[in-house]
């Protein structure tokens, strides 16, 4: 069985991410702490890593070279919701394998994480189907207020929105991935 370990700060996301994935073969762990994810990946010893690039205070990209010494194998692929140019090129010129922008369909990151895989899933078994508009909304505004810590009215500024709107957002529960609410 292949390992993988997702070392994401959204519990949520990277909860999805372990659901859909170990139906494809992967045993999963998770790690939520930039600060824990390289002794994680010693005591796992991942064949796959899926590496967010923010995280929280944190930087995804400062963690590739010691994941990268540690398991010079493995298959990491980083994934963010900041995709750029220059960080696509930082992060494989410091070993990442491959580069995904969030969100990412289930197909997607099967091809990055093993491009055999490709040919051994058939079509039927893959949950290809875009996130819903509501929950990728919800995942910008968790991303946007972590990075202000939990500021609102500093989030609701940058996100161009009313204090108030921002804070009616927030009362609700995120939606699943695929439209149903939680």
């Amino acid at each position: 069985m292949k390992r993988l370990l997702i070392i994401e700060d959204d519990q949520a996301l990277a909860a999805i991410l372990a659901r859909r994935l170990t139906r494809h073969g992967f045993e999963c762990r998770l790690c939520h702490d930039a600060s824990q994810a390289v002794a994680q990946a010693e005591v796992f010893s991942p064949s796959h890593i899926l590496l967010d690039m923010k995280l929280a205070q944190a930087n995804g990209l400062s963690l590739i070279a010691p994941l990268r010494k540690l398991l010079p194998k493995v298959v990491m692929v980083l994934l963010t919701g900041f995709a750029s140019i220059a960080t696509a090129v930082e992060a494989i010129r410091l070993g990442a394998d491959n580069y995904l922008a969030k969100p990412v369909d289930t197909q997607t990151l099967l091809n990055a994480l093993e491009m055999e895989i490709q040919s051994s899933v058939s079509e039927d078994e893959i949950d290809d189907s875009p996130l819903n508009p509501k929950r990728l909304e919800w995942e910008h505004i968790q991303q946007v207020l972590n990075a202000n810590q939990g500021n609102v009215s500093a989030t609701a500024r940058q996100l161009g929105m009313h204090r108030r709107t921002l804070q009616r957002k927030l009362l609700k529960k995120p939606v699943g991935e695929t439209g149903g609410t939680k």
